[in-house]
């Protein structure tokens, strides 16, 4: 089955999702040894917590691309899925998934992820999404200032601002008030209920 989208939305999301892989990429290559367990705005998770959560996600799309079921898959991506090469292994997901999203027609698949149903292009632009926030995440848990690549901020907001009860999920705390004036960060931070100066010290 397909779900067909309009070509400027596969450009969109084949660049925007290779681009938010690379920036987790870029600060896990310049994290220390320690930087690892290192805590994080998720309140439960550290860093490798954090990356091992991404990393399952996006091992589902080629999978999914290919047409595997979740009873195919199995509990493949259950546990820690990192291993002894934790980088190694979020740039092999992205990588893998890249690959898979480039293929004509894949963006246009209905096909099984873990939470049913859905066309891939739909998935690719939520994982973006979700990948851009927990970006600004791990940048604020190694030290970084956590300002968003330009325009990845743009179109992870408005793929948010379509969801009808982020809290509801379990994932998120409530949202919080942005200043006056805020920019798409800020206000990206607010509705995922992320304090925007948000350090360890503070903890």
């Amino acid at each position: 089955m397909e779900c067909p989208h309009p070509s400027e939305f596969h450009t969109e999301v084949r660049r925007c999702y290779a681009a938010a892989g690379a920036e987790v990429a870029r600060l896990l290559r310049a994290a220390p040894e320690s930087g690892w367990s290192a805590p994080t705005p998720c309140r439960d998770w550290d860093v490798r917590a954090l990356v091992n959560h991404l990393a399952a996600q996006h091992l589902w799309v080629c999978q999914a691309v290919a047409g595997y079921t979740p009873e195919q898959i199995g509990h493949r991506f259950q546990g820690d899925v990192l291993g002894r090469n934790p980088l190694g292994v979020w740039e092999m997901a992205v990588d893998s998934a890249v690959r898979a999203l480039n293929r004509p027609g894949a963006l246009d698949l209905l096909a099984h992820v873990p939470y049913g149903l859905r066309d891939i292009g739909g998935y690719a632009r939520e994982l973006t999404a979700e990948t851009v926030v927990h970006g600004w995440d791990l940048a604020r848990a190694l030290g970084e200032s956590g300002r968003m690549p330009q325009g990845a901020a743009r179109y992870a907001l408005a793929e948010f601002r379509g969801y009808r009860d982020l809290v509801g999920t379990g994932l998120f705390d409530p949202p919080l008030t942005a200043a006056p004036g805020a920019d798409a960060q800020d206000l990206l931070l607010a509705l995922t209920g992320r304090d925007p100066h948000w350090s360890a010290e503070r903890i």
